[in-house]
């Protein structure tokens, strides 16, 4: 059985046009489902947002811009070393727009993570049980 992976991280949450504030990330990986990576934030104990990303697209938005929905990522140069942006658009406001975050956390510690992951099932290996899947969908849970 190929072990889950579990990184947690300090990264900033921009507030505004340039402030910057730290949160925690928890970044995990598990094979029984391995095209995802589940990245939960949290602060003073409070979970804020929880999104599944796409393995594939989190590693490629390391070098390039990924994504046209819900979850935009791109590497970006800071002043000290190597970001990955993420963006992130949630559930509507009442008045029409939608809830939105930039999330920035250092390339270097997302890639290591990812490299664990890769470790434990590599590129191309994943499998699906669509059958299992399938059961479950119909059964409503």
């Amino acid at each position: 059985m190929n072990p889950s992976v579990h990184k947690t991280l300090v990264v900033e949450l921009q507030a505004g046009v340039t402030d910057r504030f730290p949160v925690l990330a928890h970044l995990s990986y598990d094979p029984a489902d391995p095209f995802a990576v589940t990245l939960v934030f949290s602060h003073d104990g409070r979970i804020l947002a929880r999104w599944q990303l796409d393995r594939g697209m989190l590693a490629d938005g390391l070098t390039r811009p990924v994504g046209i929905g819900d979850v935009r990522l791109r590497p970006e140069s800071g002043g000290v070393g190597r970001e990955l942006r993420m963006e992130f658009l949630g559930e509507p406001h009442a008045d029409g727009g939608r809830h939105h975050a930039v999330v920035f956390a250092w390339a270097g510690v997302v890639g290591d993570f990812l490299s664990r992951t890769f470790r434990s099932v590599p590129s191309g290996s994943e499998e699906t049980r669509l059958d299992d899947f399938l059961a479950e969908v119909l059964a409503g849970r």
